[in-house]
């Protein structure tokens, strides 16, 4: 028989205002995830007789009907406070209990069975993000064997090893455990992938697009040893193509970490108090990383494996690392733009991951466009800013102000949303 809860409970009103959050949660950890998300705070626990949110929502979950238990509307079969139970999910029902078989509609796995389909995988977060610097490499062996070709070879070698790349970059972020995108949200984020594109191109031509264009035009892009306007940068292309290894296992680091953190808190503020650090972490190893390996590239590029030289020509002889250390910083702010538009995607905050690539696009375009529109009668001070800026610091200082500001604000942004239980809990942590 059914118990109606007293008049007045506080917890029978937030039963029916989150009715739909209540009746698909696995576990207290989701109700609790998504109060928070509301607006609900230990304050608002506190007037329904609960220490805090994670004590409220055990009882709304405990109060609250399951498909595999009830076939039935929603109804309320619980009234009183439930004692509070040791940290962690709720154990499962007893062997022989009305509530063991699972209903015919219910889809969650099993742990058993998420554990051995992620053992199945055990090896692909550690290969899967080294997959793009193998195949970055070969596509420079390839312009090396085919450094004498015409033109038209080299750009088909360069476009198809493009894509390839991309390809697999696209495969290894998809590594990082996801939050579903909300309801009426794409996919496949379109604008998130064309400002990436966007941005990586600029680190691999920008520089040399604005420097011709200040030179006297494009007819100045061309120079000894390119069949064409000039192939990307090899330093910086094989740079940021090792640099999605680093950047894909620190993300998956992080967010697997703080849902581990997010079963053994209490509180909302001890699970804030907890990832905060996590979340500074994976930054800093990405940020070591990205300046160290631009060197390692520029390195093997022109170093020990000879294959090209400071001019970008295959097999040079002068040094080859003449000047890394300018296309290392616009390569490197690019790369932690990235990096914190991974964080925030992967945790359901794609518009603001957007808007971050798109200014950061924004800025890049306005400056390129006003060196041409700089030469139209009376528009001249419109090239001034970039003028001044390329002349008293170089091309690159473009780049790093436009990535660096942006990301900045975007991982501001995210030591925010990312200290909130809300970006976590939408998926169960592997085992």
């Amino acid at each position: 028989m059914t118990t109606r809860p007293a008049a007045g409970d506080p917890v029978r009103v937030l039963l029916r205002s989150h009715r739909a959050l209540c009746e698909r949660a696995v576990d207290p950890l989701e109700i609790a995830a998504g109060l928070e998300a509301s607006g609900v705070t230990d304050r608002t626990a506190a007037r329904c007789r609960h220490r805090d949110v994670f004590s409220l929502a055990e009882e709304m979950y405990a109060r609250a009907p399951h498909p595999e238990a009830h076939a039935g509307p929603f109804t309320e079969t619980y009234a009183g406070p439930v004692p509070h139970a040791p940290a962690g999910p709720p154990a499962g029902p007893p062997a022989g209990s009305p509530a063991g078989p699972r209903a015919p509609g219910d889809t969650r796995r099993s742990t058993g069975a998420m554990g051995a389909e992620w053992s199945s995988y055990r090896g692909a977060p550690l290969v899967l993000p080294l997959l793009p610097a193998l195949l970055c490499a070969g596509t420079l062996a390839w312009l090396v064997l085919f450094g004498g070709s015409h033109a038209a070879v080299w750009a088909t070698l360069c476009a198809v090893g493009a894509a390839v790349v991309l390809g697999s970059v696209i495969v290894a972020v998809r590594l990082v455990p996801r939050v579903p995108p909300a309801v009426g949200t794409a996919g496949f984020p379109t604008g998130l992938f064309l400002c990436a594109c966007w941005l990586t191109g600029y680190a691999l031509y920008g520089d040399r697009l604005l420097e011709g264009q200040l030179g006297g035009g494009p007819e100045s892009l061309g120079g000894p040893g390119f069949p064409s306007p000039g192939i990307p940068s090899p330093g910086v292309a094989f740079g940021l193509s090792l640099a999605v290894a680093p950047a894909v296992w620190c993300a998956r680091g992080f967010a697997l970490a703080a849902r581990r953190r997010l079963a053994g808190s209490r509180s909302l503020e001890e699970f804030a108090s907890g990832v905060r650090p996590l979340l500074a972490l994976a930054v800093c190893a990405v940020a070591v990383s990205l300046p160290a390996l631009q060197w390692a590239a520029h390195a093997l590029v022109g170093g020990p494996l000879g294959l090209f030289g400071a001019d970008g020509a295959p097999a040079g002889g002068a040094d080859p690392l003449a000047g890394w250390q300018s296309a290392a910083a616009g390569a490197a702010a690019c790369g932690m733009l990235l990096f914190a538009a991974l964080l925030l995607t992967a945790h359901g905050f794609r518009h603001a991951a957007f808007a971050g690539l798109a200014s950061a696009c924004a800025l890049e375009a306005l400056a390129l466009l006003s060196v041409p529109a700089a030469r139209l009668p009376g528009l001249a001070v419109l090239g001034r800013p970039v003028e001044l800026l390329v002349a008293h610091h170089s091309a690159t200082a473009l780049p790093v102000a436009a990535c660096g500001c942006a990301a900045l604000v975007l991982l501001a942004y995210a030591a925010t949303v990312l200290a909130g239980a809300s970006a976590h809990h939408r998926e169960a942590v592997p085992a």
